[in-house]
């Protein structure tokens, strides 16, 4: 929960952070990038560390490092050394996710394991949304600073609860030693920020006509099949990509992936036309977000509940979790100038109800598929993935309003252009709405021209918004059909787990007699 609140709440109050610490706009988009790039980075190694250093050691230090690095950042105005604590933040708060999933499969019994994933679900269908709650509450309410003051207590609580509840394992330092996990060490640590940098960089600074963007491109399509092959010749490896021949687990990877895209489309898209048509601050569009992180506390261990039922089949659950989303995105391709957040309401109620039917049996299937002591290279390949492309979805909404936002303003440009003695220029009949010029050319009332270039502002945004509902509901269809083919039945873990009875194997004779 610390570490999601932590990227997720200052990403949503990004501008009173600038604001507070006197960084402008081109450093200020480097405060996401920075973190979002270490994030990466913890999430590939933490569970094959956890290992190697012992469990209970590596996650105390993980939650000691996540306040550690997070209650000087008010304090710095020195760029270098707040990009460098950034970096630590980002490092372990990519370290605490995996780490959870690790010691989940390790802990929890087949009786128990589902309502156990129903809390680490937490982190990709609540915490997420509660960010912006808690980012309208601490900038507009009390206090910026707070976005990092609140790690204290939280972290502080972890730790209690850990050192009580975990208990160690003896380190494996001789890992240290293997030749190819130096190599594998530098291709992640060079790779994956990488990939980051590309995605989260790439569009401001225009894409390959920037070097960086240019060696960014080169050093992930050189360095990611170079890590992939030296992890296949591994002994002890980050990730088993081997795990991939399990059909299952398989899905389970690709549709949490794509699960992390459509997650935009409730928290996001909505909170972009809030924010964007609608004027409102992030105090005002809490609740949007937060009827989904309140209906997951109700959703998930309702999912885990109906999935521990023998007789139901985890993919018919997603399968109506899927029509829940694309039936929400279809509604909300509506949207229009006049919406407001209460025609918001009940659609996110129902994207509420379909994500928890959605991640739940994408993580019953990926467990169900490894063994406990193949948890930590599951961890890495699970989680490090859906780090990057958390990255991806805001992408992909930067690059919907830069290529379709051109678009739309050319297209209404050039509307008002060829229609410019009823709209801009004279006596338009609809008295409601009058032309922001008289006939003469003379300008009808003070700032009449920057409202209606407002208004034209206004539609571009909600014809993207309506686009990016578009592009989601063809994301929802892909998964749909990657449900259909690839997934095979699976079981609760009470019955998938179950360890078979003690004594000796009898065969049944089957000889007639």
């Amino acid at each position: 929960m610390s570490a999601s609140l932590n990227e997720q709440v200052s990403s949503q109050g990004l501008g009173n952070i600038l604001g507070g610490l006197g960084i402008s706009h081109d450093p200020g988009t480097w405060f996401t990038t920075v973190y979002s790039a270490a994030e990466v980075v913890g999430m590939a190694m933490a569970p094959w560390l956890s290992v190697t250093f012992g469990m209970k050691r590596f996650v105390l230090i993980v939650a000691l490092l996540t306040v550690l690095s997070s209650f000087p950042i008010p304090f710095i105005h020195n760029l270098t050394l707040l990009y460098g604590m950034r970096i630590l933040q980002g490092v372990s708060g990519g370290c605490t996710i995996p780490l959870l999933m690790s010691i989940a499969l390790k802990v929890l019994a087949p009786p128990i394991r589902l309502y156990g994933l129903a809390a680490y679900a937490l982190t990709a269908t609540c915490f997420p949304y509660l960010s912006t709650s808690l980012a309208g509450l601490w900038t507009d309410l009390v206090s910026w600073r707070f976005i990092f003051f609140q790690s204290i207590p939280l972290g502080a609580m972890a730790m209690a609860l850990l050192n009580f509840g975990l208990t160690d394992t003896e380190p494996k330092l001789e890992r240290l030693k293997e030749r190819s996990f130096h190599l594998s060490t530098v291709l992640i640590i060079i790779t994956m920020p990488a990939i980051v940098v590309l995605l989260a960089q790439g569009d401001r600074l225009d894409w390959f006509n920037s070097p960086l963007i240019s060696v960014c491109a080169l050093v992930a399509v050189v360095g990611l099949p170079l890590f992939v092959m030296n992890e296949i010749k591994r002994k002890e490896p980050f990730f088993r990509f081997s795990l991939l021949k399990r059909r299952n687990f398989l899905y389970s990877i690709v549709a949490l992936q794509i699960f992390v895209m459509l997650s935009i489309s409730s928290s996001a898209i909505p909170s972009q036309f809030l924010t964007a048509v609608a004027g409102y601050r992030p105090e005002q569009t809490y609740l949007v977000t937060a009827i989904i992180a309140c209906l997951q506390l109700v959703f998930l261990p309702l999912m885990a509940i109906i999935l521990n039922y023998e007789w139901v089949d985890s993919r018919i659950v997603s399968f109506l979790g899927l029509v829940c989303l694309i039936s929400a995105c279809c509604a909300n391709s509506f949207v229009s100038a006049e919406w407001n957040r209460n025609q918001f309401y009940f659609w996110q109620a129902v994207q509420g109800l379909a994500g928890a039917m959605i991640v739940m049996p994408i993580l019953m299937g990926a467990t169900n598929a490894v063994m406990p002591q193949e948890g930590p290279y599951a961890a890495g390949m699970v989680n490090a993935p859906r780090a990057i492309m958390q990255v991806a979805g805001t992408w992909l909404v930067q690059l919907a309003f830069h290529w379709r936002g051109s678009l739309h303003s050319s297209r209404l440009t050039d509307w008002l252009g060829l229609h410019r003695y009823s709209l801009f220029q004279g006596n338009n009949p609809a008295w409601q709405h009058p032309a922001p010029l008289t006939p003469t050319g003379q300008t009808r009332t003070a700032g009449a021209v920057a409202a209606l270039a407002k208004q034209l502002h206004h539609q571009v945004t909600v014809l993207v918004i309506e686009d990016l509902f578009m592009i989601i509901i063809m994301l929802a269809a892909f998964l749909l059909l990657w449900l259909l083919i690839v997934p095979v039945r699976a079981y609760p873990p009470r019955i998938a787990l179950a360890s078979p009875p003690p004594g000796p194997v009898t065969t049944p004779n089957t000889s007639d007699k």
